[in-house]
């Protein structure tokens, strides 16, 4: 039996929480939820004495999430996330947009995979968001349900350090496709024509990666051996700065091979590289969450992939 005057967390205390993790100020978050500051100030701390921990610290600037606040923020977005689905098919009513956000390594095939499923499904019910990231960001989004599906690679190099990440986070990994390795470069390189090529072909030219931050472990890297002494390595964010090095320093990149020219252009091709690597492109979802519809048929439009790689080299 509870206690006379014993205070319970609320979901608004919850969206609070939300809100100034984001924000990074109360005084910006206190606007965004039409509260006074001093209201908001008492609201958490009244949650921080409930739960008997900090979850913020206060500074000059603002306020930073604690290590606790940073894993109470996780649990904070799942319980809220959850409570929005079952608004939206208990209670909310036919004009309410339904939501779906992805998050994936820099893959063109994912994308497209992504543009056909809003052309299906319209944008008039629908809001939707992609998020082409670092390997740990996509990891996180799912797992704070950023992201309902999270699209990434394992491997014989990585599998067990993932895997064992996903299982911490409460997420599954599920085999999408199997692919080789392949030298994606400008087709005015001058490998562009071979049949295949190996590691030492490719010793002249720079190799290119995706930059991971923080993060920036072999483990994490969303190319395959990552662990090999490249001669010149050079790390970009993005997918069209990768494109330009290509084109500018006759660059390449290690991948699967399934190269999306809708859009990517037709200045590019994918070399089979001499290796006996395997890729395996997957999903993440949150354990014991169904994945919706519109994920289902996301991952319906990946995996017309499968055996059609000489369509998007």
């Amino acid at each position: 039996m509870l206690q006379k005057g014993v205070k319970k967390m609320t979901l608004a205390q919850l969206r609070y929480v939300i809100t100034v993790a984001q924000l990074g100020t109360l005084s910006s978050a206190a606007k965004r939820l039409y509260i006074s500051q001093p209201s908001l100030t008492s609201a958490i701390k009244e949650l921080e004495k409930e739960l008997g921990i900090t979850i913020f610290i206060r500074t000059n600037k603002g306020v930073i999430l604690s290590r606790q606040g940073e894993e109470f923020l996780g649990y904070a977005r799942q319980v809220v996330e959850q409570y929005r689905l079952i608004e939206s098919k208990y209670i909310e009513k036919e004009n309410v947009r339904k939501k779906f956000s992805v998050s994936m390594q820099h893959y063109s095939f994912a994308v497209q995979a992504f543009v056909e499923m809003v052309r299906q499904f319209g944008m008039d019910k629908y809001e939707f968001a992609v998020h082409e990231t670092k390997t740990y960001e996509v990891i996180e989004d799912v797992k704070n349900f950023k992201s309902e599906i999270g699209i990434l690679y394992l491997n014989d190099f990585n599998s067990k350090v993932l895997t064992k990440l996903f299982t911490e986070f409460g997420l599954e990994f599920h085999r999408l496709l199997d692919c080789g390795i392949y030298a994606y470069m400008w087709k005015g390189n001058p490998l562009a024509s071979r049949e295949s090529v190996t590691m030492d072909d490719l010793q002249p030219y720079p190799c290119l990666a995706f930059e991971q931050g923080n993060n920036n472990s072999f483990y994490f890297a969303e190319e395959v051996l990552s662990t090999y002494e490249y001669k010149q390595l050079i790390r970009a964010n993005d997918r069209a700065t990768m494109l330009n090095l290509m084109k500018g320093l006759n660059g390449y990149t290690l991948c699967s091979g399934i190269i999306c020219e809708e859009l990517n252009g037709g200045d590019y091709c994918a070399v089979p590289l001499e290796s006996d690597e395997v890729m395996t492109i997957g999903y993440l979802c949150r354990k014991g969450v169904a994945i919706s519809p519109l994920g289902q048929k996301y991952l319906d439009e990946i995996r017309k992939y499968k055996n059609e790689d000489a369509r998007y080299r």
